[in-house]
């Protein structure tokens, strides 16, 4: 019967109908099957309770911030400050790519609103710099994935609020992650750059790269704040995620004078739906935690290692599978959704850190997001250069090997994802 259910939820899928409908209907006819007798109240309990903490609130918060970031100048002032200080080394305006992506995830966290940003602002520089088109695609869509494992990460928030892990270790863990993530990057462009036929910046001198940097003291002022806020302990993520709105409508409409009172209505609407669509997903996220621990999915899993004498190497190896696979045909947030809840308490009793674990399903997060056919930021990118999906699809396949390889060593080096946390945290 639970093989029905499933195949249920298949069938949905592949009929094309919303991810709400995919993750609800199968939720309510495993209700019907085996708890017909559990109250329809308390169905509309754990719904409800899926997004009523105040943990979540940050998420909106965020999202309206890359929105308005995005729209203004913060964006490109931070690219300019990369560009000034690697423009001129080999791979040139391929690093700024992936330390531009790097610098707006830190204000972002929102991998979307990456490719959006960086798309627009870089792409024809790419091109012109001697780049072919399918690296250039595959490179702009690949390097936003780091802004969903560099702080404020939103789907580190998710899994947060979904294992009850402390949000602050988990972004002090992605910002060594996506370090490495976006160092393995630029070794990439580094290699490309070195078959010949790409440019670089101008080497500035000392004077005009501290001259960029000046002139963007107020776009690099808001990684300052948020990171530097929570890490200190002066204020919560959640409260960050409040400041680094006031903080960009300030700068951009009043300070930058970049954004109308028109266009902040434009974005604040915008940002509505994507959070609403979000928090839908999230709901229906709790009624399928709460059948999966009614159904004793985890002990299951357990049972079966057991029976076959599985360590946490084969379970890691079994989880970043079960994420590749789900990654390629749903989006990234409901993949989390059916996943964290039956693997989490497996990881628990394997001894593997949360912050660890945590990790490994961003970085599967990542991954889903360039993962053809259904990566989202594939389609992002499309809308925003006007490119065939085909087109960059093409351009994305060696970033999805490169990612891999970043996800395998991050899967059994636990030493990367652990060390900034304890550093700070103890």
């Amino acid at each position: 019967m639970i093989f029905l259910i499933v195949l249920l939820a298949v069938v949905l899928l592949l009929a094309g109908f919303e991810m709400l409908l995919v993750l609800g209907v199968p939720a309510l006819a495993y209700k019907e099957i085996f708890y017909a007798k559990l109250p329809d109240p308390a169905i509309v309990q754990k719904i409800v309770g899926g997004i009523d903490h105040t943990t979540l609130l940050a998420i909106p918060f965020f999202i309206f911030a890359a929105n308005l970031m995005g729209a203004g100048q913060i964006a490109a002032q931070l690219v300019n400050v990369v560009k000034a200080l690697v423009g001129h080394t080999r791979g040139g305006i391929g690093h700024v790519v992936v330390g531009g992506s790097m610098a707006f995830g830190s204000v972002s966290g929102s991998a979307p609103a990456t490719v959006a940003a960086m798309g627009r602002m870089v792409y024809p520089e790419m091109r012109r710099a001697g780049y072919s088109d399918k690296f250039s695609l595959g490179l702009l869509v690949a390097s936003a994935e780091t802004s969903l494992l560099i702080p404020p990460s939103i789907t580190l928030i998710v899994y947060g609020w979904m294992t009850g892990t402390s949000i602050s270790q988990l972004f002090a863990g992605g910002l060594a992650v996506g370090i490495v993530l976006g160092l393995a990057f630029a070794l990439f462009v580094w290699l490309e750059a070195g078959k010949g036929g790409v440019t670089r910046e101008p080497r500035l001198p000392w004077s005009e790269r501290l001259c960029a940097i000046w002139q963007a003291k107020w776009a690099l002022g808001m990684p300052v704040i948020i990171l530097g806020g929570i890490y200190s302990g002066i204020i919560t993520p959640t409260e960050a995620a409040a400041v680094s709105v006031v903080y960009a409508i300030v700068i951009e409409a009043v300070i930058l004078r970049s954004l109308t009172w028109k266009d902040l209505f434009a974005i604040t609407e915008r940002s509505a739906i994507n959070t609403a669509i979000i928090f839908v997903l999230l709901a229906m996220g709790g009624l399928i935690s709460f059948f999966v621990t009614l159904a004793q999915v985890p002990n299951g899993i357990i049972g079966m290692l057991d029976q076959v004498d599985a360590g946490w190497i084969t379970f890691l190896m079994v989880a970043n599978v079960c994420f590749f696979i789900a990654g390629m045909f749903i989006d990234p947030n409901s993949a989390m959704l059916i996943l964290v809840p039956p693997l989490f308490p497996v990881a628990q009793s394997l001894g593997i850190d949360p912050v660890h674990f945590g990790m490994i399903v961003t970085l599967n997060i990542s991954l889903g997001m360039i993962t053809p056919p259904f990566g989202l930021d594939i389609f992002v990118a499309s809308s925003t250069l006007g490119k065939p999906v085909a087109q960059i699809i093409a351009g994305v396949w060696p970033f999805v090997v490169v990612n891999i390889l970043v996800l395998l060593l991050i899967t059994y080096v636990p030493q990367i994802s652990l060390f900034v946390p304890k550093l700070i945290f103890g």
